[in-house]
Parts: C-alpha cells; structure tokens; sequence
C-alpha cells in the first residue's frame, strides 16, 4: 500500500471504510490538502459559478472546494454524510449565507423540484454506490447542466526516494501491500471516463489536469496520513507501528521535510436534454 491511495480503498468494505472520515474532522480540515489554484479557476469557468447559479456539492468533506466555490457567489448545497464533516463545514462556510451543508447520505437524499445547474463533487465520487452515483446526478441537474468529478492521484514526483524507501515499512505493518509497489509516473495515468462516456444522460465528456507538490514536515505528512481510510482502518498496534516507522524514516534520513506529488483531473461531462 502505497500512502493516501485512496483509489485502493473503495473496494469490499467500502461503506465502512467511507465512515472512517467522520472520525476526526478538525484533522481532516487541518491536514487534507487544498486544490491548486488552477482547477479551481477551471471549475469556475467550466461551471459558470456566480451569483444566480445553483451548485449541488456531493461530500463536501469539510468544505476545502465549498470555500474555493462559495467566493464567487453562486449558490450551494453542499450534501455529505458525516455529521462531524457536515458542521465543521458549516462552520466553516458561515461567512457564505448562499450555502447550504446537508447531512444526508446522497444515494437516498431528495433533491429539490428545481434542479441544478452544476453537480460537484471532490475526490469523493468513487465513495457513492457506482449504481446510482450517476444518474442520481444527473436527476439533480437541469438539461445542458455540467456534472464536474475530480480525481486526485498520488504520482510519482516529490522526494522519490522516500516513497520508495517507505514501502518496507508497509510491508512489515500492513500484510496486504503488495511487494515492490511503487508510485505511477504521472504520464501513466489514464483518465477513468467511462461510466460519463457510456452513460445515456450524459454527452461532450472532458478531462482537464491539474498537479501540485506539497512539502510536509513529518508531524504534517503524519497527520495527512491519519486521514487516510486504509491507515484509520489499520488495527491499532499496526498502525502505530506503521507510523512509528514513517516518522523514523523521514527523521533519519530526509531532515523531517518531505514533498508529496498530487495530480488532479476535473472530469466534466453535459447533461443530456432539453
């Protein structure tokens, strides 16, 4: 396992491993990483976010994008699942009357008669029930609506060495890491488009990228990690021990700093109607 793999925890117990992100939302505001500038601007343009526009936002998590949206204006509601995310947000959003946080699980929550002119949602759609997930967006938007996913990747890049130097540390703490796994180069990475693409309420698919590196100090790559389903899930000796062994290695041999590569894809896709 690979740290912050989220694309390799939505499989078996994905449900319960979904509920590990309500176990400590101060951590998780104060240590998951905000989206490059970049996309935001994308996502703006691509939605048209402005005063009179309603956005649907589906696990907002505690509100990262919900802020980066609410500033221009437009209107939100924002639906996530875990009670501690869901007022945190609220708190978090407070300066913005025009959002709405709702705690509700979004495979059954009603959307409103009026529908919407975007669908949003942030490295959180791979968590929704892949039966529903799409056209419980696209019943939420109007015709000629914009459904917006991002994807977040951890890639190859950053302090390289460590990540490779890591995984012994995974493989003695976690029985289920593969042996050898390393990160994808970033020009690897191939866009997951097809459920968009084959999808009858849905037309002009598009992938936009968008990367970053962030450098951590060993308390903050830590914490970042305790955000993590698959580290939370890790029974409590083996997660200490996992722990222990990151914080050793990034003290002994990178001077307590290491940088992280992320790649982010907004994939876009037009609502079919009207």
């Amino acid at each position: 396992m690979l740290p912050g793999m989220d694309a390799l925890e939505c499989t078996g117990t994905g449900p319960k491993l979904r509920d590990t992100f309500d176990q400590d939302a101060e951590r998780y505001l104060r240590a998951r990483p905000r989206y490059p500038p970049s996309l935001v601007a994308e996502l703006s343009r691509v939605t048209a976010a402005g005063p009179g526009v309603r956005v649907l936002e589906i696990a907002p998590g505690t509100g990262q994008l919900t802020v980066d949206l609410a500033g221009s204006g437009c209107a939100i509601t924002a639906v996530e699942l875990g009670p501690s995310l869901a007022a945190v947000a609220r708190r978090e959003l407070a300066a913005f009357p025009a959002v709405d946080v709702v705690t509700a699980d979004f495979e059954r929550w009603e959307p409103p008669a009026e529908p919407f002119d975007a669908v949003v949602c942030a490295t959180a759609f791979h968590w929704i029930d892949p039966a529903v997930r799409v056209p419980r967006a696209a019943r939420a938007l109007r015709a000629g609506g914009l459904l917006a996913v991002v994807t977040t990747h951890h890639v190859a890049g950053g302090t390289e060495a460590f990540f490779a130097d890591v995984q012994e540390c995974y493989e003695r703490w976690d029985p289920a890491t593969p042996p050898g796994l390393r990160q994808t180069p970033e020009s690897e990475i191939i866009p997951d488009t097809a459920e968009f693409s084959g999808s009858p309420y849905f037309t002009d698919v598009t992938v936009h990228g968008h990367s970053q590196e962030i450098t951590y100090t060993t308390d903050a790559y830590l914490d970042v990690l305790l955000t993590y389903s698959n580290h939370r899930a890790l029974p409590e000796t083996a997660r200490k021990g996992l722990l222990d062994g990151v914080r050793d290695l990034i003290d002994s041999r990178y001077d307590g700093v290491v940088t992280k590569r992320y790649r982010h894809e907004l994939i876009t896709a037009v609502r079919v109607g009207g």
